[in-house]
């Protein structure tokens, strides 16, 4: 339930911190004007993708950085503060821990079904594979940021400032919120058909299927989950490019969804 919690929720938080971003950044370079001088280098798509990736691979080095200092900062604790651990058993030293703390003086004094519980707790931490769950984690971060990213960078070419942007973050916002109500049912019921639905709609997949994995899911789910994300990428990437391509030379006009669709209409 921790580590599938956790997994959902930075899913969620990476993919609008970095969506945000590139939003932003589209609004500033449009407001500048620095965007006429680049695109007479680039075509428009080129140039959104290159920010999208761009901030993607920041995201990326950023969170392995993360996982690669906390990996050292534990070994270098436990190699200075917990040299026993390399000699006993875990699971006999941390129950013996929670005894000392408890002024337990003998592990017969334990409440059996007690120790059955933090046992299984034990067990399920041991088998979960985390080379899986660190690839899925991966895999569901890139797709979802990639999905999300290219409307966000769609809303910044259509606005002039932040502020026009509110009547367009909530069609976008509202899967991402919806994706953090359904995990925490979905904690409490991973088979559920609740659970399943939303961990293969791509718009909510990145962060409901991320909170079932440590549950264990069938490769056959996953595979399918993704290979929608995937696809919905490719068209919500398309979506994206027209609205880019047309907005982000546009100045000093309000614009409406039916403007949007307007430009959706253009032709190459």
């Amino acid at each position: 339930m921790v580590v599938g919690y956790a997994s959902g929720f930075l899913i969620y938080f990476f993919i609008f911190m970095f969506g945000a971003q590139v939003m932003r950044g589209v609004i500033e370079e449009k407001t500048s004007r620095i965007v006429e001088i680049i695109i007479s280098s680039a075509r428009p798509f080129q140039l959104m993708m290159g920010k999208i990736v761009g901030i993607a691979l920041v995201g990326l080095t950023q969170f392995l950085l993360w996982i690669l200092l906390t990996f050292i900062i534990i070994t270098g604790v436990k190699t200075v503060f917990f040299p026993e651990l390399g000699t006993k058993n875990t699971q006999e030293i941390v129950v013996q821990d929670l005894l000392e703390q408890q002024n337990i003086p003998q592990v017969e004094t334990l409440d059996p079904q007690n120790m059955d519980k933090f046992t299984s707790i034990l067990n399920s931490a041991k088998s979960m594979n985390f080379g899986v769950l660190f690839g899925s984690f991966i895999f569901f971060f890139l797709g979802g940021y990639l999905l999300y990213g290219s409307l966000f960078a769609a809303i910044g070419s259509a606005v002039d400032n932040e502020t026009d942007t509110q009547q367009f973050m909530l069609p976008i916002t509202i899967p991402l919120i919806l994706g953090i109500f359904v995990m925490m049912n979905v904690v409490q019921n991973p088979e559920s058909s609740v659970a399943f639905w939303f961990s293969i709609i791509p718009f909510t997949s990145p962060i409901v299927m991320m909170v079932r994995i440590p549950f264990g899911v069938p490769y056959w789910e996953v595979a399918l989950s993704m290979g929608l994300l995937v696809l919905t990428f490719i068209g919500s990437t398309w979506f994206a490019g027209k609205i880019y391509r047309t907005g982000l030379l546009m100045y000093g006009k309000k614009v409406n969804y039916k403007e949007l669709w307007k430009w959706l209409r253009y032709k190459s």
